[in-house]
């Protein structure tokens, strides 16, 4: 066999670099890409009714005692009767009556494949870190879009996340402490900012071309936000000058208002109760709310993610009504600082009120281009863990994880039918 001619070896060899480089891209791709699990299926074996809740709890500003992530490590894995009894749940009715409903779990082996992960031992104390880095969306221009507009707010003074046109995640503990319902929740509303005020309905939400530009500048400031920097001063000049002086002055004259809207049910699961999941209460701390009446709001889809500490940015963003800054809305992001199958620790500023807010990143969709936001964990608090068994506590600010089966569950509670759930 002869040499091979130059013609025949150059496009060769120019196809493999190409496809080399290709596959190179694609590897990076998939670090920003929402991995697809086939999640277990969380089934309805039987509900039987129970004597109405008294509502007499009160409100905790703060956990303590709670179980962590240093503490869990010690703790005997579930077994699968242990998780169908976690996952089984209480529906409390907007007459007063509740129900309990037990349920059967199937392909359990796909929650094996959920990785474990590896913890880092750093970690911050306290609810605000050093300078407070919360910036307050106070501005209904930028709190009515979203993703802000998916964050809501809980009559008994926590937060939410929309992840359905009529379904709110928000905490456990903002509904029950573990013994019995919150005193409020028979009443339970739940409040969506209003997109304009009473003045502003004459033009009918058209008005003139500035009102136009305002909204595309309404985009542009977001994505700044959401991309972590604060350069919203500096993005208009010129003639941008009037129309935001003029933004300032309607938002120091107007008061963030809320369109509050009947709770039809509320879902907790039994993992929640004190003396069911022993040491693993924290990670069943999330509920949801069915609305009578579904607000005009686009809502957040949940996701599922391994590992956030071995994404590439690596950060999470949530928006809550915190205490502090009342009516007002308020948006964070930050790195987590430890992370275990159920559980986060992270390093956002955070005050009584944001509880319940929904945690969520940004990747990329399968096959496509398009960046998502999804919610992948619910914010529990600022909360006294107990470190090391022995009664020694120290304060973190906690998420709960959204890991397969919890994805099962929720979204059964929100579709009422599984097979609708079978991929997140």
């Amino acid at each position: 066999m002869g040499p091979i001619p130059l013609c025949v070896l150059l496009p060769v060899t120019v196809l493999a670099v190409v496809v080399a480089v290709a596959a190179e891209e694609n590897a990076v791709d998939d670090e920003y890409t929402w991995p697809q699990w086939k999640v277990p299926l969380v089934r309805k074996r039987r509900t039987v009714p129970l004597s109405s809740p008294n509502f007499s709890a009160r409100p905790q500003p703060e956990l303590s005692g709670t179980c962590g992530i240093e503490c869990q490590r010690r703790l005997p894995a579930s077994s699968l009767d242990d998780l169908e009894q976690f996952l089984s749940y209480e529906t409390v009715y907007e007459n007063g009556t509740r129900t309990y409903t037990s349920v059967s779990v199937q392909g359990l082996n796909e929650v094996n494949a959920w990785s474990r992960n590896i913890s880092s031992s750093s970690r911050h104390k306290r609810e605000v870190y050093g300078t407070d880095t919360r910036f307050t969306i106070s501005d209904k221009q930028f709190s009515t879009k979203y993703p802000f507009s998916t964050s809501v707010k809980i009559s008994t003074g926590c937060s939410g996340v929309l992840v359905s046109p009529k379904h709110v995640l928000t905490a456990a503990h903002c509904i029950h402490d573990g013994k019995d319902y919150l005193d409020g929740v028979q009443k339970l509303r739940v409040g969506i900012l209003k997109e304009k005020s009473r003045r502003g309905k004459g033009g009918k939400g058209r008005g003139g071309r500035g009102k136009g530009k305002r909204r595309k500048g309404d985009k542009d400031k977001e994505e700044v936000q959401e991309k972590e920097e604060n350069d919203g001063k500096g993005d208009r000049k010129g003639k941008g000058k009037g129309r935001k002086s003029r933004s300032r002055r309607s938002v120091e004259s107007e008061k963030p208002s809320f369109r509050w809207t009947r709770v039809k049910q509320t879902q907790v699961p039994k993992g929640w109760f004190k003396g069911v999941s022993d040491g693993l209460a924290a990670d069943y701390d999330y509920a949801v709310l069915e609305l009578k009446k579904a607000p005009k709001v686009k809502h957040m889809d949940l996701g599922v993610i391994p590992s956030l500490k071995k994404l590439p940015a690596g950060r999470i963003h949530f928006s809550g009504f915190d205490d502090d800054r009342p009516g007002n809305l308020v948006y964070r992001f930050c790195s987590v600082s430890e992370e275990s199958n159920d559980l986060l620790y992270q390093y956002c500023d955070a005050k009584p009120g944001s509880s319940g807010s929904g945690v969520y990143i940004r990747l990329k969709e399968p096959g496509k281009k398009k960046w998502k936001r999804k919610i992948i964990g619910v914010f529990s608090g600022h909360q006294w863990v107990d470190v090391n068994g022995d009664g020694t506590q120290q304060d973190y600010n906690v998420a709960v994880r959204i890991t397969p089966l919890k994805y099962a569950q929720i979204c059964y509670w929100v579709h009422g039918d599984s097979s609708e759930c079978q991929v997140a």
